[in-house]
């Protein structure tokens, strides 16, 4: 029966932990991430949820003539911006899973 209130504990401290990480999370998803492509030629606005907000692309790189360098930069700033909310994430949620057994 010792080990009952050693368990109680435990579970407290596993919602505590859970709060903290549904909060965590909340503000991870408001955060703004601005993924840009060279000389930001091309910037993609995400939320931490991976919501594309805006995208910008400046009017000297729009040529008609070159269509794919115009797709490429746009695939270029995407990405980086989901590469940018990717790494907050890991550093913000990670935190969590550190000592966890299984984990």
């Amino acid at each position: 029966m010792r080990g009952m209130g050693n368990m109680q504990g435990m579970m407290k401290q596993v919602q505590k932990m859970q709060k903290e990480m549904e909060k965590s999370q909340a503000a991870l998803n408001e955060k703004e991430f601005i993924g840009e492509a060279t000389n930001q030629l091309v910037t993609a606005v995400f939320t931490g949820d991976r919501t594309l907000k805006d995208i910008t692309i400046k009017e000297e790189v729009v040529d008609p003539e070159d269509v794919e360098m115009l797709q490429d930069l746009i695939v270029m700033a995407v990405n980086d911006g989901l590469n940018k909310i990717e790494k907050e994430t890991q550093a913000t949620m990670g935190q969590y899973a550190k000592g966890l057994p299984g984990l």
